[in-house]
């Protein structure tokens, strides 16, 4: 496929974020390149999962392997953009001996993906950062030109990735147009089995108890996926040159909200236990979307509640449960 002058490539193709943005691009009759190590992370078996609907399709090709060991030039030669979803995801696991492994796929991945870029003319790349490169932000909502002080060491190597993306589009460094969009807690169908979402649904159908770390008024700014898939989607053609854009789901909303919000939506009476809050997580996040709505013409369209409803439906069917039915 390499050659063709427009194909596109995904990194993280088997991914919760990759895995959509694929389809989408197919939908729109692009030639997909995607590209996936299948980390251990959560089960690869459901990474595969996650390719039904893309393996069968004619635009699309998949490539296996890491980024930092694998030929991209090959891949990237005629690329008209190079998507970056790849990443080792997680702020409770990045703490310890593990960091390892985030300093591998979060930030010599990312080099060795811009080095390919630079080699091969990549004329776009648009990267998957993170809310977490914000830490405990002195602001809400937060603008792109809050301070960046992470608080996980997750989040220090997703922003040492990001600076990698931006320093590559620096005149004379190479001729590359670079958007990184910082995602504020995406969740929908798909999503990874650690994210809390699908831990809450998941209890929820099979009335097991739900850790909820610290006293639950934390307060997230919760993006759907087919949002986070539109930004993507906007950033291919949008006037950008080197942009840190927050893409996020226009509200905050406690984290006692959200379990509310569970209980409704699934028909199910919870079972919430307490756990001490944990290292590395924000107490509150919020995204200002001036940036994305001038550069990008973004603002979210899914409403939270529709959004956790539409996840809900997915986590019933997956278990084979009835969706919206229990006692409360």
């Amino acid at each position: 496929m390499s050659g063709t002058g427009g194909h596109v490539v995904v990194t993280g193709v088997a991914g919760f974020i990759g895995s959509h943005l694929a389809e989408a691009l197919l939908a729109r009759g692009h030639e997909v390149v995607g590209i996936d190590c299948f980390t251990p992370t959560y089960p690869p078996a459901e990474k595969r999962r996650n390719l039904e609907q893309l393996l069968p399709h004619h635009a699309f090709r998949l490539v296996e392997g890491d980024l930092v060991t694998l030929a991209l030039d090959a891949w990237f030669e005629g690329a008209a953009v190079v998507f970056h979803q790849a990443a080792q995801p997680g702020v409770r696991n990045s703490w310890g001996r593990d960091f390892a492994i985030y300093v591998h796929h979060n930030i010599l991945a990312t080099q060795c993906l811009l080095e390919a870029c630079a080699r091969t003319g990549v004329p776009r790349l648009v990267a998957a950062s993170s809310s977490s490169v914000y830490g405990d932000a002195p602001d809400y909502p937060t603008t792109e030109e809050s301070i960046t002080r992470p608080v996980s060491p997750y989040g220090v190597t997703k922003l040492a990735s990001e600076h990698l993306c931006l320093a590559y589009a620096r005149p004379g460094v190479a001729d590359l147009a670079v958007a990184t969009l910082r995602y504020f807690t995406v969740y929908g169908r798909r999503q990874r089995p650690d994210m809390a979402f699908r831990r809450f649904l998941h209890a929820a159908y099979t009335d097991q108890p739900i850790a909820v770390y610290g006293d639950g008024e934390q307060t997230r700014d919760f993006t759907h996926v087919d949002d986070g898939v539109r930004a993507n989607l906007l950033a291919m053609e949008a006037p950008i040159h080197a942009e840190a854009i927050n893409v996020g789901g226009g509200r905050r909303v406690s984290l006692n909200e959200v379990l509310e919000l569970v209980g409704r939506c699934t028909g199910r009476r919870l079972r919430v236990e307490r756990a001490p809050a944990q290292p590395g997580d924000a107490r509150h996040t919020g995204a200002d979307g001036t940036r994305a709505e001038a550069l990008l013409g973004y603002m979210p369209d899914v409403p939270l509640e529709e959004g956790l409803a539409d996840q809900a439906a997915w986590v019933a069917a997956d278990l084979g449960v009835a969706a919206g039915r229990g006692s409360r």
